[in-house]
């Protein structure tokens, strides 16, 4: 695990120590049983053409403030306006500026299926997940063990949410189908490391995903032509937040990037 990917756990791992403290799991295992009705994250990915997960992303720290005054539901609703085939809310805290409250202000403002994206280190963060309203969870190879990876994917099909397994490079490709079959699998451009982005990763990468997997492409999309690239070569979604974050109009852009930009289009990215 690289220093920067290190850093983000360790913190994540202390913030799941003092919310446990706050709201005892067995609390948010009473709570899971009357939680919201799944919609369908994975089937969505699916559909003609290359699905957009639209992305709800505060900061970052490589970009830092993206879209200050901006409402979730402001956002969420213009991505579903766009044509956004899922939403995916980052919820990490000390890094991202997220928090769990902004997926639940998601889950009520729009109809689409909503991916909890953060650092998912322990079975804890999965039933706030289901709580909050997420109908899917990320899990980053590179940020868990083998063992752990089971674990997790195991416990989030357990409480029917989805998994996109999230991979840098062919080793951590490798052990995402072996350890755990994955059906999802999200091939992330950025480095962890130094977080710049090559995109070139998921044409290398795509030859390794065995036929009937679905694959989401993410990172450093910014154009149609590039999204029609990823649909030239097979992928079957993108995940796309700062471009969409960062539009005068995050709802035409994304009409834009999806091929449904009309008139005025060049502007709204």
């Amino acid at each position: 695990m690289n220093n920067v990917l290190e850093r983000i756990v360790d913190v994540t791992r202390e913030e799941v120590r003092r919310r446990r403290k706050e709201v005892p799991m067995a609390d948010l295992e009473a709570r899971i049983h009357h939680a919201h009705d799944g919609r369908p994250f994975s089937e969505a990915l699916v559909r003609p053409g290359v699905s957009v997960i639209a992305e709800h992303k505060r900061r970052s720290p490589s970009a830092g403030e993206i879209r200050e005054g901006a409402t979730v539901t402001e956002i969420a609703q213009a991505y579903e306006r766009g044509g956004a085939a899922a939403l995916s809310v980052l919820t990490e805290g000390p890094h991202f500026g997220g928090t769990l409250g902004d997926l639940e202000e998601a889950r009520r403002a729009t109809t689409l299926p909503i991916l909890r994206k953060d650092f998912i280190v322990d079975a804890y963060q999965i039933y706030e997940a289901v709580v909050a309203g997420a109908d899917a969870i990320l899990l980053i190879v590179a940020a868990l063990d083998p063992a752990d990876l089971v674990t997790l994917h195991r416990e989030a099909l357990a409480v029917d949410l989805d998994v996109l397994v999230e991979v840098h490079d062919e080793s951590e490709l490798d052990t995402a189908l072996e350890v755990i079959d994955a059906d999802v699998i999200g091939i992330n451009n950025r480095d962890l490391g130094d977080f710049s982005v090559d995109v070139e990763r998921t044409y290398e990468l795509l030859s390794d995903v065995p036929a009937g997997k679905t694959v989401v492409s993410e990172s450093g999309f910014h154009t149609r032509e590039q999204v029609e690239e990823l649909e030239r070569v097979g992928v079957d979604a993108v995940l796309i937040g700062e471009t969409l974050m960062r539009a005068p109009d995050p709802e035409a852009a994304l009409r834009v990037l999806i091929g449904h930009g009309g008139s005025g289009a060049d502007d709204a990215l």
